[in-house]
């Protein structure tokens, strides 16, 4: 018998509890499945009680593109240093990585990006730059290798993970003031989204994301992995590292508040293929 697509709150607390007990959401899928449950009303269920994107619970094709290398611990070779790996974990992949840059690396970069800051923006469903509630903060673009500084560090993140410069998006530097954030969102495109072929139409998919720290706030501005309750803290000259997969919902993370102080990141996002611009 066909099931219907409304909710019952017994299911709803059923799927809430499973997953509390530490079940996975493809465990929960396929119970259902074993209940009768049609696959496609599953994962739309599954994913209205846990407030996730449907598209993170969509079947996809694994990305044809090159993937980056995890850097392991205890330390990993960026070509011209070697660099501690603090933490590692593989659900989701996240690197905590330090040092990234030197201490005058991180003064450099910000007197660049001062002068050409200007109110943050996201992609939107049309994969053009848009203001963004959710994101708080100032910030710019450097093009690809547009400076001695920037080169050194896309050859150093190219040694370290395996990914050639010409895959990462340009380097994009980020103020934060005090109360500022960038709350809970996804670095990969969305599938189900209208725009999302003109958004990958230069390089395909996000396949990782590298957040480097250039200060250390007086409180707050860590960044937060709330799926797996996991807080890197800024501290100056260290990043995190984390890659994802289409529809990967372990990988959402925050911005979170700066407290006292101010915050400066850098990052920088890859690609599975040669990210090409002519803006």
């Amino acid at each position: 018998m066909k099931r219907t697509t409304a909710i019952r709150p017994e299911l709803r607390e059923w799927i809430l509890n499973t997953t509390r007990a530490g079940h996975s959401i493809d465990e929960v899928l396929r119970l259902l499945k074993e209940t009768g449950y049609d696959p496609r009303e599953s994962r739309s269920i599954v994913a209205t009680v846990l407030k996730i994107p449907l598209s993170a619970l969509q079947p996809t094709a694994k990305l044809s593109g090159k993937r980056p290398r995890h850097p392991e611990a205890p330390r990993a070779n960026a070509g011209d240093r070697e660099i501690h790996v603090r933490v590692s974990t593989d659900a989701p992949v996240v690197r905590v990585l330090d040092p990234l840059l030197d201490d005058d690396e991180c003064d450099a970069l910000i007197e660049l990006a001062r002068p050409r800051l200007a109110r943050a923006l996201t992609v939107d469903t049309a994969g053009k730059q848009q203001v963004d509630h959710r994101r708080t903060s100032e910030g710019m673009f450097f093009r690809l290798g547009e400076t001695p500084l920037i080169e050194r560090i896309e050859a150093r993140l190219e040694n370290l993970l395996g990914l050639p410069a010409s895959h990462g998006e340009g380097l994009q530097v980020l103020h934060y003031g005090p109360g500022q954030e960038y709350e809970p969102h996804f670095d990969w495109f969305d599938p189900a989204q209208p725009g999302f072929e003109a958004v990958t139409a230069h390089g395909g998919q996000r396949v990782a994301s590298v957040v480097m720290y250039l200060n250390t706030p007086d409180a707050g501005g860590g960044t937060g992995f709330p799926a797996v309750g996991l807080t890197v803290t800024a501290l100056k000259g260290s990043a995190v590292y984390f890659a994802y997969e289409t529809g990967d919902e372990l990988s959402l993370h925050a911005g979170l508040p700066v407290l006292r102080g101010e915050k400066w990141i850098a990052t920088k996002w890859l690609r599975e293929r040669p990210f090409l611009r002519n803006d």
